[in-house]
């Protein structure tokens, strides 16, 4: 914006100033602008408000433009800030786990199957997935199972903002009969088309594709409706200075095959503005806080590294007969190594140095005292802070539970309000569209009977339908979650299925035939088993 354009624009949002004639025009623009909000949020004459003057742009403008910074610091607070590593791996371990399972949930009256039926397809589909999912052939790279892939690709969700994987397919396997594979993409690798190698500047985030005239945003390019068409790959990182043999070059790659109508490219974003195609990194608004929390503890653990040292120094009068310094052998015959200098020229701390001075100069001591009592306060309230903008409360976030029960579990309730909404918003950007693909894939080649899933979509969509569980959360008090979850039973407000996934990760039928398993093998035995009120199992 030129200076002239801002002068413009700071003498319009002052319409009460004296320079502005007192017109029938001028009256009622001040009429306008001093009500509602500009009495108030939009305020420009108080001196809290008058030097606020943000510009409200595009998600292009406010996000995609600065993409490589966002990028940069949140990778770097994730490796080197504990706070921000604690924030992701949190997240990470509440929302994930060791990875999220798949249960097919069919929809079985619109397929026409009776209870039993569905029953038994849904456990025949769920072991023929394992097969798939246990295996490392699932991955391109032959390095992790669906599991640990889902580990990668969220870290990175959480750390960039956005993750990509690509759905290939390649030669079946004697162990595994499916050609599916997943490669992951870093988002460093979505880019425009011919991209300098160095920090791409603000004004080239958006592009054209000179085949048709889409426009590429940030590596992603969109159609005339504004919809994704394909994604622009690059075959190394632009800014990776330890690969000097490999020349850039731009793959696109269709979101989705034209034929089959099935993803190619699976982008897990949290997308918050239309019109926004790249992701944020779930840090973003809080970097500045961490980074200054960052910097007061590496402040604070110096001056108490410091103050911990002890050094005297040592004068002699002027005029005096230098006969040595008498301390010399103080420490013992090796001066130098046991903390003794003699060089005036040269002085250090250190634990119990010696330092022999100029004349003139008096005997001085580096004072010990500690005085670190705001310290903890402080920054426990910007913590605070920091755990509020990220949905994860102080104590989940620090791992501090301190309070009475009720306040734990009130925070660990609230974190896990959040952790739930991101993993229904995972499951949706990549394991499902994942889990569809797979499935397709199975019925084309006859391991799944799935009659119609072909021929019409509302077959194919009531046999894709599954649930996705993982980690359950946390229990203070065992004996009180467990009455608690009988008596929403008892009430019928919950079922027992419900109930053992969300209090052990565990299938009520699993535990049934665990339970079924374990009475026969007692009565064999001849054991009882309590039933938990004292008396015999019945």
């Amino acid at each position: 914006m030129s200076m002239r354009r801002a002068g413009w624009r700071n003498k319009a949002r002052q319409p009460t100033a004296n320079k502005i004639p007192k017109t029938a025009t001028t009256n009622v623009i001040r009429r306008i602008l001093n009500t509602g909000y500009g009495e108030h949020a939009a305020n420009h004459q108080s001196g809290s408000m008058m030097g606020w003057n943000p510009m409200a742009s595009s998600p292009t403008s406010d996000i995609d433009a600065h993409l490589y910074d966002l990028h940069s610091r949140a990778r770097d607070l994730q490796m080197g800030n504990a706070v921000a590593n604690s924030a992701i791996n949190t997240s990470r371990t509440n929302i994930i786990g060791a990875g999220l399972k798949a249960r097919p949930r069919i929809a079985r009256e619109i397929l026409g199957m009776t209870a039993n039926q569905a029953t038994d397809w849904e456990r025949k589909t769920a072991k023929e997935f394992e097969l798939w999912a246990d295996s490392k052939n699932c991955d391109l790279y032959r390095q992790n199972n669906f599991y640990d892939i889902q580990d990668i690709n969220f870290i990175g969700y959480m750390t960039n903002g956005d993750a990509f994987a690509l759905l290939k397919y390649r030669q079946a396997t004697t162990l595994n009969p499916y050609h599916l594979r997943i490669q992951l993409i870093e988002a460093d690798r979505i880019n425009n088309p011919d991209s300098s190698a160095f920090i791409q500047p603000s004004y080239s985030v958006v592009t054209r594709n000179p085949n048709n005239g889409n426009r590429i945003v940030s590596g992603v390019e969109i159609d005339s409706d504004g919809a994704v068409i394909a994604y622009w790959i690059c075959n190394r990182y632009l800014y990776d200075m330890t690969n000097t043999i490999d020349t850039p070059k731009w793959v696109r790659v269709l979101a989705k095959n034209e034929e089959t109508d099935i993803a190619n490219v699976l982008q897990t974003a949290h997308i918050e503005r239309p019109e926004q195609y790249r992701g944020i990194p779930f840090l973003a608004p809080v970097m500045a806080t961490l980074k200054q929390v960052s910097r007061y503890t590496d402040a604070e653990l110096t001056t108490a590294i410091i103050r911990s040292f002890l050094s005297l120094f040592f004068t002699q009068e002027q005029g005096s007969n230098d006969m040595g310094f008498p301390l010399g052998n103080t420490y013992g015959d090796d001066g130098e190594k046991e903390g003794i200098d003699l060089d005036l020229n040269r002085f250090k701390l250190g634990a119990g140095t010696l330092n022999k001075l100029p004349p003139g100069y008096d005997v001085k001591t580096v004072s010990s005292t500690d005085n670190m009592d705001s310290y903890e306060v402080f920054t426990n309230t910007l913590l605070k802070q920091v755990g509020a903008a990220l949905e994860i409360p102080y104590e989940v976030l620090m791992k501090h539970f301190q309070a009475s029960y009720s306040a734990a579990r009130a925070a660990l309730l609230q974190a896990w309000s959040a952790f739930s909404m991101r993993r229904e918003w995972y499951t949706r950007d990549f394991c499902q569209p994942i889990y569809e693909a797979w499935l397709a894939e199975a019925v084309f080649l006859g391991r799944v009977e799935a009659p119609g899933f072909f021929d019409d979509p509302l077959k194919r969509k009531a046999y894709c339908k599954a649930l996705w569980y993982g980690p359950v959360i946390g229990v203070l008090d065992p004996v009180k979650e467990a009455q608690g979850a009988e008596k929403r039973i008892n009430l019928m407000l919950s079922t027992r299925e419900k109930e053992s996934l969300e209090m052990t990760g565990t299938q009520y039928e699993d535990n049934m035939e665990e339970l079924a398993r374990e009475k026969a093998l007692a009565e064999h035995y001849g054991l009882t088993i309590p039933n938990g009120k004292g008396g015999k199992q019945q």
